[in-house]
């Protein structure tokens, strides 16, 4: 769409500016303590949360399938060996699901060919879900051109501007982390 807005005669911003214009969240953004920093985090997380949404339609998951399925692809193998993986208990923790729930989610990732279950080697009584490797594509695909935007956004800013948004987004995030898991 910046293509449109271009088109229709408004600017894009310069890097590390405020917006303006007639987008709903737009206003003055300059200040970073303003109540502005809060809407836009909103905006972000609600675009976020409707590409989510996109994609469970066009794949034909439900969009806890989705949560679920970004879950397991974090616990997936990680350097040095290490297998990865996550529990369906650590799973229904990370979304607030009950193990029926869990139970369903996994049942339609993995008829679906997301997903994997398998018993820990080590101890039997313990299933790890796995991501399927080759099970990516058709995300793959749908979040290209999410990407190729990133990244062009990417390019406007400094490593500086962009070392102190990571350490913003980080700190957030684990905050609010925190506190839900506090509720």
């Amino acid at each position: 769409m910046p293509e449109q807005e271009e088109q229709q005669g408004r600017e894009k911003p310069e890097p590390g500016t405020a917006p303006t214009g007639d987008h709903p969240s737009a206003g003055d953004r300059s200040s970073p303590g303003t109540p502005a920093l809060g809407r836009l985090l909103q905006d972000l997380a609600s675009e976020m949360n409707l590409l989510g949404h996109g994609f469970a339609a066009a794949s034909g998951l439900h969009t806890t399938d989705v949560q679920a399925l970004l879950a397991v692809m974090r616990a997936a193998p990680g350097p040095g060996g290490d297998p990865g993986g996550i529990t369906p208990g650590r799973l229904g923790e990370e979304l607030g699901l009950s193990s029926g729930a869990v139970t369903a989610v996994l049942d339609r990732l993995e008829r679906a060919g997301h997903v994997r279950r398998t018993r820990d080697a080590a101890d039997r009584r313990l299933v790890v879900v796995h991501y399927l490797p080759g099970a990516g594509r058709m995300a793959a695909e749908w979040f290209a051109p999410v990407a190729r935007r990133t990244e062009e956004v990417r390019g406007e800013f400094t490593p500086g501007e962009l070392a102190a948004v990571a350490r913003f987004l980080g700190r957030i995030t684990g905050e609010l982390e925190e506190l839900r898991h506090s509720r």
